[in-house]
């Protein structure tokens, strides 16, 4: 009984959320967004956690898709190109890593990147059938051509060389917006399967808590680091800006998937873009 109460409860609060403007929406998810910061930051000591965390998270719906590959052999909703985005930004880190870093985030990526690459194989040999390629439409370039021209410009300045700088600037912007091959297909389908939406929701985890380890060394050294636009620093403001870009692309979805979860729908329906 008293789940019921609290199911209703919640499905109110969302049904009042919807009917808002959306300045109001943007309010509260503003709000929604500095609570969870707040506590963050009161919880969490090392701000590498936040990354560690977030790599865990990614892989961890990657494990999500190998399931639902391996349990239903279907790979309907899925998108091969936001999968071949992941594989290049692994690629490319993880060979910058064992150059820079070599440390858990090394690890990670590796554990990730051959998850990745089970799941393209998966797409495109095993599932073929399956796999709705006229949804997923969106042309690779779109993303890897801009990707370059910044990484170019604009890429974190040290004593390692050139190439390896660029490379890493590369990954990372790759990395912001990879998702949105993915996105575009759920939106050209109008629906959204149930294993798809959880791995998309964990990337957007995993991007609200790399997001806030930057705002949260922001707000620690009072805005030191947007100031130091300097030679190659201008690296710093850009990598924030990417954060900031891929949590804001999947803060709609993420809306969209606690709404359907709470009302105990198993399918997500899109009825406007995301």
């Amino acid at each position: 009984m008293g789940r019921r109460r609290s199911s209703s409860s919640i499905n109110v609060l969302f049904h009042w959320v919807r009917k808002q403007s959306m300045k109001v929406k943007v309010v509260l998810g503003v709000v929604v967004a500095v609570c969870l910061l707040v506590a963050l930051n009161f919880t969490v000591t090392d701000r590498t956690h936040f990354f560690v965390a977030s790599e865990a998270i990614h892989a961890a719906g990657i494990m999500v898709l190998i399931y639902k590959l391996t349990r239903h052999k279907n790979c309907s909703g899925l998108s091969l190109k936001t999968q071949e985005l992941t594989a290049i930004f692994l690629a490319v880190r993880l060979g910058c890593s064992f150059l820079i870093e070599g440390d858990i985030h090394t690890v990670l990526d590796f554990a990730t990147l051959v998850s990745t690459l089970w799941v393209l194989y998966m797409i495109r040999f095993k599932l073929k059938s399956t796999y709705i390629k006229e949804l997923d439409n969106m042309p690779l370039y779109y993303v890897l051509l801009p990707s370059a021209i910044i990484a170019v410009m604009v890429h974190p300045y040290s004593h390692y060389s050139r190439i390896s700088r660029v490379l890493w600037a590369f990954c990372s912007y790759v990395e912001s917006v990879s998702v949105l091959p993915q996105l575009h297909l759920m939106q050209n389908a109008k629906m959204v399967e149930p294993f798809t939406a959880h791995y998309v929701f964990a990337l957007g985890v995993a991007r609200f808590l790399g997001c806030a380890q930057w705002i949260l060394q922001i707000y620690e050294t009072g805005g030191t680091y947007l100031l130091l636009v300097g030679r190659g620093y201008l690296w710093l403001p850009m990598m924030f800006l990417s954060e900031m870009v891929q949590t804001f692309i999947l803060a709609d979805f993420c809306y969209y998937y606690v709404k359907s979860v709470m009302a105990g729908q198993l399918v997500m329906t899109l009825s406007s873009p995301v």
